[in-house]
């Protein structure tokens, strides 16, 4: 599953939104998101891990990494 999948699982299951993230994005790192560039990043995968990482905290995530 590749990250925009990942995401797009995660917003289905918290009931969210594109939009809603992209305004949490906004609102967080005073940098400009909307519906269209954030879905465009995830369709290009050029999302940043700090953006990642960031949509994945208003989600009520993180990430852990382990050892195989």
């Amino acid at each position: 599953m590749n990250i925009r999948d990942q995401i797009k699982y995660l917003l289905y299951k918290e009931h969210s939104s594109i939009t809603k993230i992209a305004e949490e994005l906004t609102k967080i790192t005073g940098k400009h998101y909307t519906l269209k560039s954030l879905s465009q990043k995830l369709s290009r995968a050029s999302l940043r891990a700090e953006e990642f990482k960031t949509i994945l905290d208003i989600l009520g995530y993180e990430i852990k990494i382990t050892k195989k």
